[in-house]
């Protein structure tokens, strides 16, 4: 699941640092449904999907802000549009006053996701930054596990075809590994060709050092007939960051190369970024900050080198996993100023002063600080209130 893990992080005198995924997949925002909510429910049943409310009020600022900012990030798009029906709803008015009946609003905006079920599975309250929103949807696709609703029929011997494609389908959706099941299946079709069993394959095929892998890239051309190729390659990166996080979590390398060739191989276009992504969580979980340090200079020479948001998320994340280390902080350091070189948005300067107060470089930091407040100025008067509080925060230090 990991693209880059560019983290979050709380810097002392800092606002929240925000850190950019790697790996934009579309070239649009969200698509948000148009029409009822009835609708939007009949429809995130039939797509088995959670669905994602925006309630906003017309003149909330954070809202506006959300709207203009983040719901039209090509990352957020990908990810909103893949997993969720999108619904915005204006609930100071018509069939937003109607939902408020059901799902009581006290701050706007509120971020609901909803099963189709009309279960609230996770909301929040206030504007949320594009890496964060990301994360909520994931957190919230965490949430829903359907696979319980098969086991019975499953452990009691049922296995018609359409069952097991949903326990299956369920399992991934769960995170849970759905590996043995699908092999089972497999394993007892005599003809793996039909438009089912290639369907099927494409579903199970969630991990790249699997049997089950090789099936879906030997009957690729036969899938992509079926299905469009942009799903297959879809499928082929979520498997191979799947076999990846497992080599996270075993600290096994032999594994991660694995993962990295198959990508080369089978997914060329976005070969590069998952590469560097996956050996900055790499060296990261290892702990080896010349390593890290080494892979986050790759990612910026390759991936980061015209992005100000990439680049202010290296420092980031820098500070976060070695924070200890001089050395991190100094590559903090280096790649803050460059996002901050590149930008003309205060709150990177702000984050640049932060990591600059961080070093110890208090003169330094109070000049990016006084930077900001200047482009803070159009921005209104919230904007140079809150770089104002900061500036004295740093001279109180």
């Amino acid at each position: 699941m990991s693209s880059i893990k560019l983290l979050k992080m709380k810097l002392p005198l800092l606002i929240l640092l925000l850190v950019v995924s790697v790996l934009p997949l579309s070239a649009e925002g969200i698509r948000f449904f148009e029409g009822t909510w009835d609708e939007a429910v009949a429809e995130a049943k039939r797509l088995d999907r959670i669905i994602f409310v925006d309630a906003y009020a017309v003149w909330c600022g954070p809202c506006k802000k959300m709207a203009a900012e983040v719901f039209p990030d090509d990352k957020v798009g990908e990810f909103y549009n893949k997993n969720f029906i999108n619904l915005k709803l204006d609930a100071e008015k018509g069939e937003g006053l109607k939902f408020r009946e059901k799902y009581p609003i006290s701050a706007f905006p509120t971020l609901f996701y909803i099963d189709y079920t009309g279960d609230v599975v996770q909301q929040v309250k206030g504007a949320q930054q594009i890496d964060g929103f990301i994360e909520l949807g994931k957190k919230a696709l965490t949430k829903i596990d359907r696979s319980q609703q098969y086991v019975a029929a499953y452990e009691s011997g049922d296995r018609d075809p359409e069952l097991v494609l949903n326990y299956v389908r369920a399992l991934n959706k769960a995170g849970k590994s759905s590996i043995k099941i699908s092999n089972d299946y497999l394993r007892s079709q005599k003809d793996l060709s039909t438009p089912f069993n290639l369907r099927f394959i494409l579903e199970a095929a969630s991990e790249a050092d699997s049997r089950i892998f090789d099936m879906l890239i030997e009957r690729r051309a036969a899938i992509e007939a079926l299905e469009p190729k942009q799903a297959v390659k879809e499928r082929i990166r979520e498997a191979c960051e799947a076999t990846a996080q497992k080599a996270l979590e075993f600290r096994n390398r032999n594994l991660l190369e694995e993962a990295i060739a198959k990508m080369k191989k089978y997914y060329p276009e976005k070969a590069a970024s998952f590469r560097t992504s996956m050996e900055m969580d790499y060296w990261s979980a290892m702990g080896d900050v010349d390593k890290y340090i080494a892979a986050c200079q790759q990612y910026a020479k390759t991936e980061a080198a015209k992005d100000e948001k990439a680049l202010m998320g290296l420092g980031g994340a820098l500070a976060q996993q070695f924070g200890h280390e001089p050395k991190a902080m100094q590559a903090a350091e280096n790649f803050s100023k460059m996002a901050a070189d590149k930008s003309t948005d205060y709150k990177t300067q702000l984050n640049y002063a932060g990591i600059l107060m961080r070093n110890g470089k208090k003169d330094k930091a109070l000049d990016a600080a006084k930077k900001a407040l200047e482009m803070a100025k159009p921005h209104g008067d919230q904007a140079v209130r809150m770089v104002e509080f900061q500036i004295q925060q740093l001279k109180s230090k």
